[in-house]
């Protein structure tokens, strides 16, 4: 029996790549001889990515198109996908075509296989700063070790999903899901593909310093207590700094070395805003959180669709 596959792909101000993402993607899925989908999920694109999508989903029964009522980000985009997903595997991608077409193709492979998540690893990673490749490459370690689970490092949303992967991820309640996190949490028999990533094809990235840090945050925030333990770790580092400062002020004062007042209040009173700023701070994060799982606000509101049935 053959297998049909979705392959999600998240738009934003995507105009200059569409069509050329189409043609390629096309015509590499067109030799498997075997049934697929091509979701986009214009999220709340301000270019005429809208009008490209309703273009080509016109043409190909097989595009079909979810556009957001506004700007979601990246993970309700994705999410949005899974969802619309009627395929036997759904493999997320982007429409830059830095994630190569032909390495969906050796997904499917590594699937065919019997593995259910498929990563996308990447060796190199083309095109991209050092400052980007240096924080990304820090916080993948600094995620796996605090998270205790083996998140695959040098991954992203390239990833090949089996359905009931999908199901299982879609039927989780939270509203601040991290992908990449998740994939690996729920388990399942799980491989990774190494890959060179090429350079941007058209366009410029969509990747803004504040969505990456935004991104960063959930992945740690969603999948670690690691903040609150730091918290009484730099408590207890202070806290110790703080009866070393006393000792050493005791000694000075049996050898008649008078610091005066000020010397014992200053340090005091710094260590202790310090301590209390440090841990109300993460507690704000947590609760911040709470309070918008408590809200219970879509990930995403779907204005139209193309092509597709619900």
């Amino acid at each position: 029996m053959k297998a049909k596959y979705s392959i999600v792909v998240p738009a934003y101000n995507e105009q200059e790549v569409l069509k050329l993402f189409y043609t390629t993607i096309t015509k590499y899925m067109n030799t498997l001889k075997e049934d697929y989908e091509i979701i986009f999920v214009n999220d709340g694109s301000k270019d005429n990515t809208y009008l490209i999508l309703k273009e080509l989903a016109s043409k190909d029964k097989k595009v079909k198109s979810v556009n957001f009522s506004r700007n979601f980000g990246q993970q309700a985009a994705e999410l949005a996908g899974l969802k619309y997903a009627t395929g036997d595997a759904v493999i997320i991608m982007d429409c830059d075509l830095q994630d190569p077409p032909e390495v969906a193709l050796k997904m499917i492979e590594k699937w065919k296989e019997g593995y259910e998540v498929v990563h996308g690893k990447r060796k190199k990673r083309k095109g991209e700063t050092i400052f980007k490749k240096l924080t990304a490459h820090v916080y993948y370690r600094f995620l796996r070790r605090i998270t205790g689970m083996d998140i695959p490092t040098d991954t992203g949303e390239f990833k090949l999903y089996d359905s009931k992967v999908v199901d299982a991820i879609l039927s989780l309640p939270e509203h601040n899901r991290y992908l990449r996190g998740l994939a690996t949490w729920v388990g399942f028999r799980q491989t990774s593909i190494s890959f060179d990533r090429p350079n941007r094809s058209v366009g410029v990235t969509k990747w803004t310093l504040k969505k990456m840090i935004k991104l960063a945050e959930d992945g740690i925030l969603a999948n670690s207590v690691y903040p609150l333990l730091l918290a009484i770790k730099c408590g207890l580092f202070l806290l110790c700094g703080s009866l070393i400062t006393f000792v050493t002020f005791i000694i000075l004062a049996i050898l008649n070395i008078n610091l005066g007042l000020v010397a014992w209040l200053f340090p005091t009173v710094t260590l202790l805003a310090g301590i209390i700023l440090i841990m109300q701070g993460f507690s704000n994060s947590y609760i911040g959180r709470i309070y918008d799982e408590v809200k219970g606000r879509p990930n995403y509101i779907v204005s139209e669709t193309f092509n597709i049935k619900e």
